[in-house]
């Protein structure tokens, strides 16, 4: 196939199936030419390079031609979850300084774009407005060139972050292939299964990469296990991006009725996966399929194949291509193999980042050109890498280290046990408590007494819960992150 790119695959291939969402099928043309009316629209409003294209919408097939059509222009993409409230949008929209703003929702959108004085454009995905744009590019400059976001993170330590990177660059023949292509090898041929929200940084990243290929994505507008798995085997399906909690729900119906023989690799990242749900999806899935990897929104890490963690179970690989990983101490000193301290990693070439309107922040996360998020873990004396926590999640009870995730892996090996969220409370003799709160099956009779006895078979009385909750469901986030902070200060809150 010709150069790489959505534009390029649309000449080339016009009738070629680009995105299967529900009842439609787009080819590669309209998806072209989709984008080149967006591209047009924010042309109209002066949004040029540099500029930045905010995109709040749910997963359809029209994200990816907003992105694409911000893209040709050389701007920014900032994708905005549809979750958020009035006020968090209008946060982002306001410190990213947004020119141009695609929303699909009348409620928010409208309230969350008042006063922004950055502001040039704003439209309603539904609206015709767009529509009547033109379907030519505007200009050829940056057709081709690669989607460069500017994700925010998720706040875990208060207002979110704007992850700014280098500008895009005017497309040409010596473009180089996207790095999740090279990484993961996709091909033309795959069908990928985007599976979690768009918005988020990797299922966003990874249906747009493989349409950059002139692959198909198959899209699901929400997650549901039994039409994940009908999907897989009625578009014979060959890669997808998933987190733990997908596992979890399609473990709980009856996958063995679906082919998934198609299926060559299945990723899985954005939360610690429990080792008996790895190891059972294994077997959902055909075998050497399913890889891990670990990075964040800044930036790659590492990556482990299945042959690979049946070997080192728990952990999450050794660095990716063209990266270092350094485990610090609080003083920056480097630490042996075994011992937990600060994940610090290099930024591949040309991935250098900083946060937007953040400069200390910005000066904190840099120690010379490696950078951490406060995630804290070690490496064993093959260089694998285990994660033990975050920073803002570790418990220090007495004076010693608690790692939340720790018992929380425990935690999921009970069989009545879905999910866990475990965090520190304040105690007044000790500094902190442990507290967890433990999502349960539907119809289970387990007790709380009957899991601290589990958890104390397996665990040091040291890292024990002094208090352990049931709930029926833990609130999560889109990508399947258990809303941990949220939990911690509602208990925080309570008389």
């Amino acid at each position: 196939m010709s150069p790489r790119g959505i534009a390029a695959v649309a000449r080339d291939e016009p009738g070629r199936i680009a995105i299967i969402c529900g009842d439609r099928r787009e080819t590669f043309a309209e998806l072209d030419a989709d984008a080149n009316r967006w591209a047009h629209l924010f042309a109209g409003a002066g949004v040029g390079h540099g500029d930045r294209v905010a995109v709040m919408l749910g997963n359809r097939p029209e994200v990816f031609a907003a992105w694409a059509g911000a893209s040709r222009l050389g701007a920014l993409v900032v994708p905005v979850s549809y979750r958020f409230t009035v006020a968090e949008v209008a946060y982002i929209l306001a410190d990213s300084q947004t020119a141009a703003f695609v929303y699909e929702d009348d409620e928010i959108g409208p309230e969350a774009l008042k006063g922004i004085d950055s502001l040039r454009a704003a439209a309603n995905v539904d609206a015709p407005d767009w529509r009547q744009m033109p379907a030519h590019p505007p200009s050829r400059e940056f057709l081709g060139s690669p989607t460069i976001f500017m994700n925010y993170t998720s706040g875990t330590t208060g207002k979110p972050k704007g992850i700014a990177r280098p500008l895009p660059v005017p497309a040409g023949e010596d473009m180089a292939p996207q790095p999740f292509t090279v990484l993961w090898g996709w091909q033309p041929d795959d069908v990928h299964l985007l599976c979690g929200p768009a918005y988020h940084t990797a299922p966003g990243n990874y249906a747009l990469s493989h349409l950059h290929e002139g692959a198909r994505v198959v899209v699901m507008p929400r997650f549901d296990a039994d039409r994940c798995l009908e999907l897989i085997e009625t578009e014979r399906v060959t890669t997808s991006h998933m987190v733990p909690a997908n596992f979890v729900r399609i473990l709980e119906v009856d996958w063995a009725r679906y082919d998934r023989s198609s299926v060559r690799k299945i990723l899985h990242a954005a939360a610690p996966c429990p080792i008996p749900v790895k190891r059972k999806i294994m077997d959902v899935f055909p075998p050497g399929t399913v890889w891990e990897y670990f990075g964040m929104s800044e930036g790659f890490v590492s990556s482990i194949s299945p042959e690979e963690w049946l070997a080192k179970p728990g952990s999450v690989g050794i660095p990716m291509p063209g990266i270092t990983v350094k485990i610090l101490d609080e003083d920056g000193a480097e630490l042996p193999p075994g011992e937990v301290g600060y994940i610090y990693v290099s930024a591949l070439s040309g991935f250098r980042f900083e946060y937007h309107n953040a400069a200390d922040k910005t000066a904190a996360t840099w120690r010379g050109d490696f950078y951490t998020v406060g995630d804290l873990g070690s490496v064993d004396e093959d260089g694998f890498l285990f994660i033990a926590d975050r920073r803002v999640d570790l418990v220090i009870s007495g004076g010693v280290n608690i790692y939340p995730a720790e018992l929380e892996g425990v935690l999921a090996e009970h069989p009545e046990v879905v999910d866990s969220a475990v965090f520190g409370l304040p105690d007044e003799k000790m500094g902190q408590r442990v507290h967890a709160l433990v999502e349960v099956r539907p119809g289970t009779r387990v007790s709380e007494d009957e899991l601290l006895a589990f958890l104390g078979e397996r665990l040091a009385k040291f890292k024990l819960p002094r208090t352990v909750e049931l709930v029926g469901e833990l609130p999560r986030e889109p990508s399947g992150k258990v809303l941990k902070r949220q939990l911690r200060e509602e208990r925080l809150a309570a008389p």
